[in-house]
């Protein structure tokens, strides 16, 4: 591909995403397809020879664009994938074309810069002072991985680093905690069931009194409290758990206190609702995601660390092939010392650029309008007979069920998938389904600038001709 060649298609290419961003509401949000014919639409053998980026090209508007997930159509209320900053897509485009590896400084100076630049204004938001750090890393996933690598490396001396897991230990979190905990727990060497998954009370936030009793039992059995996860923002309801009672716990029994605000750290730029008052900055680390409320295109997760040289005592190995000899001040920063990963995205540049184009305020606007659209679901389903609401978000997470007819539990769970089946097959909306305290929920969550108050209206009226529809075919009464 000459320069010329690759002119044009980039051009091309941009104006094929400008047409389907500016129509993307015509769209359907979820494709109307099954799996296996998406496997014979790309069963081929591997190409042995070239292609015109025209053949290339038809071949992506013909079977990828018709049979994605719209994530950034207004109807798209489903995980946690918000639609993403137009100027964060073409962040991603030049990161893609400069290839920087943020891992160790000689493979990309400016991006390890601006990285650093990043995650200062991150550390900023949460509230850390100067000797704060942290690194970004391809979600909460990994975030929550290192926060828990911190953990027991801080707790234990630094000795599990070298001799491997040698006691008995224990992590706390609540019921309502993130899968990625559960393989945190696993990856650093505790094993799942050293993880503690605490009841939450009627606002789904961890019960202290479970909190304590769960240590006290551990102490006695001679197991070590290592942990207390707690959560900026549940998945299922947005709760907030009580950040500095769990400090005092910590501190009084020698734990490291991480908390998991991978999608309630957008809340950080609200304008409405300020919650930068909530204690994080007393959390040992902190998982926040820009890919999903600072609305940034995937993949871009961060940990930050109240301490940044425990970074260093965590993952400081220097392998005699990554020495930088030009480096006699040690004045450049090698990520791979200080993080998990080596070969790293220039993930930055996305946010940096969305920062500096829209400002925090905006996206803070933003951010204020998901929670209203929830909000305000949550006021037309307070005074619905047929709904109900499992507690007044927040945040923008909200989980209503149905009730206007007589149903066993089973039959409820069951209801409630057949009806988010048939929404999505409409193409209108995409949402999730979700279980809390034994009841199964439709989990509605608007991360997303283009969605506006009529979608929620246009949502409520869908979901209950839906659920009638589904029990009069089933011959169930819908009181």
């Amino acid at each position: 591909m000459n320069q010329g060649e690759f002119r044009g298609f980039g051009h091309r290419v941009v104006d094929l995403l400008a047409d389907y961003l500016e129509h993307i509401e015509e769209r359907p949000v979820f494709p109307n397809i099954e799996p296996s014919a998406l496997t014979r639409l790309f069963a081929e053998p591997l190409p042995q020879d070239s292609s015109s980026t025209e053949t290339v090209l038809g071949e992506l508007e013909e079977k990828l664009f018709p049979y994605c997930t719209h994530v950034g159509h207004p109807g798209y209320m489903g995980l946690i994938t918000p639609s993403p900053s137009p100027v964060g897509i073409l962040a991603d485009l030049i990161c893609s074309a400069l290839n920087q590896n943020v891992g160790a400084y000689t493979i990309g100076p400016a991006a390890v810069a601006m990285e650093r630049r990043t995650v200062r204004w991150l550390t900023d938001l949460a509230g850390y002072g100067e000797g704060a750090g942290g690194n970004l890393t391809s979600g909460g996933m990994m975030a929550n991985f290192v926060g828990l690598k911190l953990a027991r490396d801080s707790v234990s001396g630094d000795q599990t680093q070298q001799t491997g897991v040698q006691e008995r230990w224990a992590v706390y979190a609540s019921e309502e905690r993130h899968v990625s905990i559960d393989k945190a727990v696993d990856a650093v060497g505790l094993g799942r069931t050293a993880l503690r998954a605490l009841p939450t009370d009627d606002r789904f936030r961890v019960r202290l009194d479970a909190l304590e009793a769960a240590i006290a039992e551990d102490r006695r059995r001679g197991i070590r409290p290592l942990c207390i996860v707690g959560i900026f923002g549940t998945t299922n309801t947005g709760a907030i758990d009580p950040v500095r009672e769990l400090r005092t716990i910590a501190d009084r029994e020698g734990m490291w206190l991480h908390i998991d605000a991978a999608y309630g750290g957008g809340m950080l730029l609200s304008h409405a609702w300020p919650m930068r008052n909530q204690g994080l900055d007393l959390a040992d680390s902190i998982t926040i995601d820009p890919h999903k409320w600072f609305y940034a295109p995937l993949d871009v997760g961060a940990i930050l660390v109240k301490d940044d040289r425990r970074l260093t005592a965590s993952f400081g190995l220097k392998p005699s092939y990554l020495t930088d000899e030009a480096d006699r001040e040690n004045e450049r920063y090698q990520y791979y010392v200080h993080s998990f990963e080596q070969s790293r995205r220039f993930r930055g540049l996305k946010v940096w650029m969305s920062f500096k184009r829209y400002g925090a305020g905006q996206i803070g606007e933003w951010i204020d309008n998901n929670v209203r659209q929830a909000k305000y679901l949550y006021s037309l389903v307070e005074k619905h007979g047929r709904f109900e609401a499992a507690s007044e978000p927040p945040m923008s997470a909200i989980c209503i069920r149905y009730r206007g007819a007589a149903l066993a539990e089973e039959q409820s769970k069951d209801l409630h998938a057949e009806v988010a089946r048939r929404v999505e097959e409409s193409g209108k909306f995409w949402f999730s389904t979700t279980e809390l305290k034994g009841k199964t929920w439709f989990r509605i969550n608007p991360v997303n600038f283009r969605t506006r108050t009529e979608h929620i209206d246009n949502l409520l009226a869908v979901l209950e001709q839906v659920c009638h529809a589904v029990l009069l075919s089933r011959g169930l009464a819908t009181g």
